[in-house]
């Protein structure tokens, strides 16, 4: 062992040094022991020889890579119900802006923003002090105006016999009569007067118009505010409307009245919710109005769905979509989803042929339907579509073939999508 690292360590210095001239090289050669020199032969060809076998075991392995292995299956071929979605934004049933009646400053908020209020429940209060006052002057204005009915009524009930006895003028009788009427007539103005007046004050208590959840304080305690000042906003969630655009083509079709084709059930069928995070709303609802005129900048009109609202979780202002099932097609075919790959914002399958080589084609997919996704074109029945393996092979690959249970792979799909999240 002792002579190998010697030898090593000879060709090591003999090789790597640094600035060593040819003939320093020539002469190093020159001075190394003759009897050395069969060790370096020996270990210079066994190097040789590891290395000529690694070759072999390389190229040997290369020639006797297997043949992929794939999973396999016919497209299924059934009838799918076809959906549409439209974009939603979702609104109160009712609406209400809160303003005030009369013109005062703030001097109480009595509900909790965000919280759900009742109709006639106060939410705000006004200074009552100068309506108070008000009240009471017209009272008194009411008081002075009823005693001079009186006054009025004694003088024409004492006049009016005596101008038939001709002991008084019939012309002073006349003026009195005039003058009880004027009284009857101030009496009216002064309670009219009296009633304006405890309306306003009654008003200084600002209430909820309807049932809902009332929103975020638009004023604060001391300030003016008048019958142009917007308090808050309450809106009936429960139910909880969405609006949504359909083209006006799609809208002939659902009242059918299209010269071709299919209608479609916009009215008649139950309506999804799809939110914002993508998750589906568990109540469904029923498309309930539609708008009086199509929008000559878009082309669309409005239609309205209804969604229960149990909890309030909905609320105004979210988006989503309205996901409704307008027809059913017949005969589709539906592959795994997993056998779909999406490239370059296209969709493509692989599919093995009778030369057992793959043949990546482009498709068309439509609905899902559960774990599988109808492929609109592309796609005949009877082909053997890929379901598994596909980041194993490529265009014109040869492959080995095994049957899958479609079943299985959805069932894989399924408890991969669950460990994902």
């Amino acid at each position: 062992m002792s002579r190998i690292n010697e030898v090593r360590r000879t060709i090591y210095r003999l090789f790597n040094d640094e600035g060593v001239s040819r003939f320093s090289l020539r002469q190093r050669f020159a001075d190394t022991r003759l009897d050395t020199w069969p060790q370096y032969l020996v270990i210079v060809f066994s190097i040789a020889f590891s290395l000529s076998l690694v070759g072999c075991g390389r190229s040997q392995a290369v020639m006797q890579l297997p043949t992929p292995e794939v999973l396999v299956a016919q497209p299924v071929l059934q009838d799918v119900a076809v959906h549409n979605e439209w974009v939603a934004t979702l609104d109160g049933y009712v609406n209400a802006d809160i303003r005030p009646q009369v013109s005062g400053y703030i001097i109480s908020q009595n509900y909790k923003e965000g919280s759900v209020v009742r109709k006639g429940q106060v939410l705000f209060e006004i200074d009552p002090r100068p309506f108070q006052a008000a009240l009471d002057r017209a009272k008194g204005e009411l008081a002075q105006a009823e005693a001079l009915l009186a006054k009025s009524t004694i003088d024409v009930e004492r006049d009016t016999p005596l101008a038939q006895q001709k002991a008084v003028a019939q012309e002073k009788l006349d003026t009195e009569i005039q003058a009880k009427r004027a009284a009857e007539a101030a009496v009216e103005s002064a309670k009219a007067a009296v009633e304006r007046a405890d309306l306003d004050l009654g008003w200084t208590k600002v209430t909820s118009l309807v049932d809902g959840v009332a929103g975020i304080a638009q004023v604060q305690i001391g300030n003016l505010v008048g019958p142009s000042s917007l308090l808050t906003s309450v809106s009936q969630v429960s139910p909880i409307k969405a609006y949504f655009p359909v083209s006006e083509q799609q809208y002939m079709l659902a009242k059918h009245v299209s010269a071709g084709g299919q209608g479609m059930d916009l009215f008649d069928s139950s309506t999804e919710l799809i939110l914002s995070d993508g998750t589906v709303y568990p109540h469904r609802g029923r498309v309930f109005l539609t708008d009086r005129q199509v929008d000559t900048n878009t082309g669309t009109i409005r239609l309205v769905a209804a969604f229960p609202n149990p909890g309030n979780i909905l609320r105004p202002g979210q988006y989503g979509r309205v996901r409704i099932q307008t027809s059913i097609k017949k005969d589709a075919l539906l592959v795994p989803q997993t056998a779909v790959t999406q490239l370059q914002g296209g969709y493509q399958i692989a599919l093995v042929g009778g030369d057992k080589k793959i043949n990546i084609r482009a498709v068309k997919p439509g609905e899902k339907v559960g774990q599988l996704w109808v492929i609109d074109e592309g796609l005949k029945p009877g082909e053997q579509v890929v379901v598994q393996g596909q980041d194993k092979v490529r265009e014109g690959t040869l492959v080995a073939t095994k049957p899958a249970d479609l079943s299985l792979v959805a069932e894989k799909r399924a408890n991969q999508g669950q460990e994902g999240q």
